[in-house]
């Protein structure tokens, strides 16, 4: 038996294969729940109903639990009290929220910046752009800027304490949270006794141990789906994640300009052309940023990062895609095609 789901963000087809034998002892089940502005989707192998669902729902409350931290839309998050009174001294935050923070801030070192939390000043200009289909005024971009620079985060790792060097300066996540969440997910759900399990969300996707009888579960990579009869890969993955960040669907067009939702920290300004970028990774909360960082500093540069710099973080590769007069061209890292089957 073969399964698909639609993932909003990227696009991506997720298939399962359950052979028939396995049946009697495994049954497929299937969750959905919406945080963090997107679907949560976890497909799970459990020889009980009640145990598939009791796993599920406890995945799904530490995903809520998260998002209570890592929201910038809620005001009453933990990040959003945070930016509210971090100006003024050091506060000190969850263990969940600083973990965020320290690999964010990680992020920003690799990548010179390309990756930066402290951008958000500038995402909402451009979300508000993309609303009112106007490019944001440049005084406005430079006064945003102003209060833009991971190193005005400071962290004390000892105390947990975190401290904005800037009054006004406001925290965003979208480019790890989901990843970190998706991986919690999975972590419960291991912990309720479920090994076998999948936890998509939006652009997204981290796997545990294979479905019954299959050496992976597959998951297609077509981020621009009209303009492609078939997934450009098909990845088989077991214990590995996979995230796509690109302006498929999110994107402002002015003057015959695209304007992706993606926004260089570095300049204020959002990526220009259409284009996406897929990670795979050992888990989500490293191939999230990666591809968030890697859209921003595109492909000639991202690539040898992929390929000499990012060692620490074990296995990892992607593939770059960009769209010019309705035709698709890629290209990929070393490894690429050794994640078709990744393990």
């Amino acid at each position: 038996m073969t399964i698909s789901a639609k993932i909003t963000l990227a696009a991506l087809v997720l298939l399962a294969s359950l052979d028939i034998r396995a049946t009697r002892s495994l049954t497929r089940f299937e969750y959905h729940q919406n945080h963090m502005g997107t679907q949560f989707n976890i497909v799970l192998y459990a020889d009980r109903n009640d145990l598939a669902e009791k796993a599920s729902n406890a995945a799904f409350a530490r995903v809520a639990e998260l998002n209570l931290r890592y929201s910038d839309y809620r005001d009453e998050s933990e990040l959003n009290e945070l930016c509210r009174t971090a100006a003024d001294r050091p506060v000190r935050i969850s263990e969940d929220l600083f973990l965020a923070l320290s690999l964010s801030s990680e992020w920003s070192e690799l990548t010179g910046g390309a990756f930066d939390i402290t951008a958000a000043p500038v995402i909402r200009l451009w979300r508000r752009a993309r609303r009112i289909k106007e490019i944001p005024d440049q005084d406005y971009i430079r006064k945003a800027r102003s209060l833009v620079g991971y190193r005005q985060l400071q962290m004390d790792q000892k105390a947990r304490t975190v401290r904005l060097a800037k009054s006004g300066m406001q925290l965003d996540l979208g480019g790890i949270a989901k990843g970190l969440a998706a991986d919690e997910a999975l972590a419960v759900l291991a912990r309720e006794g479920i090994d076998r399990a999948l936890v998509a969300a939006g652009g997204d996707v981290v796997t545990g141990e294979a479905p019954p009888n299959s050496p992976g579960w597959v998951v297609g990579v077509a981020p621009f789906a009209a303009l492609q009869k078939t997934p450009l890969a098909q990845l088989v993955l077991r214990h590995a994640a996979v995230s796509t960040s690109g302006d498929a669907e999110q994107y402002l067009e002015i003057e015959g300009i695209r304007y992706s939702h993606i926004i260089d920290p570095r300049t204020g300004m959002a990526i220009i052309g259409a284009g996406s970028v897929t990670v795979v990774a050992g888990k989500g909360s490293i191939s999230d940023p990666a591809a968030t960082a890697l859209s921003v500093i595109g492909p000639d540069k991202g690539l040898r990062l992929v390929d000499s710099g990012l060692s620490k973080f074990g296995p990892l590769a992607a593939i770059f895609v960009q769209v010019e007069n309705g035709k698709i061209a890629t290209r990929e890292s070393q490894g690429w095609k050794k994640m078709m089957k990744y393990e």
